[in-house]
């Protein structure tokens, strides 16, 4: 887990276990002025948020070793400190019907439109 300073806006945790997307989107964000948490699975994502206050919005894979994006989206929907915050699916190789019947915020494919993908942080960050 990491933590890039600099910010103005909101904090935003991104939950992906490809290390070239953490370190592209915590990049883009951060120079938009978000600050940014970063998870390499589910289960990280879950201990961040019971540590720490809740992000303006969580950007999830889907597909991820030991808790993926399904597992993630379970857990957060049960839990009510964590059931509001707005998730936004970035996937390049999941079911789009399976995720979109999970009622995530948004659903984005990768590679990522970097402009729908600022559209999304504007309105909830």
């Amino acid at each position: 887990m990491s933590e890039a300073d600099g910010c103005r806006l909101g904090t935003i945790l991104v939950v992906d276990d490809d290390p070239g997307v953490l370190e592209a989107l915590e990049t883009l964000l951060v120079d938009e002025g978000y600050h940014v948490v970063t998870a390499c699975h589910g289960r990280a994502a879950l201990s961040y948020l019971a540590e720490h206050e809740a992000p303006c919005v969580i950007l999830l894979d889907m597909m991820m070793p030991i808790m993926d994006g399904y597992g993630f989206l379970a857990e957060q929907r049960q839990h009510p400190a964590f059931s509001r915050i707005p998730v936004v699916v970035l996937t390049a190789g999941a079911n789009s019907n399976r995720v979109r019947a999970l009622c995530p915020t948004g659903f984005l494919s990768k590679p990522v439109d970097v402009d729908a993908l600022l559209a999304f942080l504007e309105e909830y960050c």
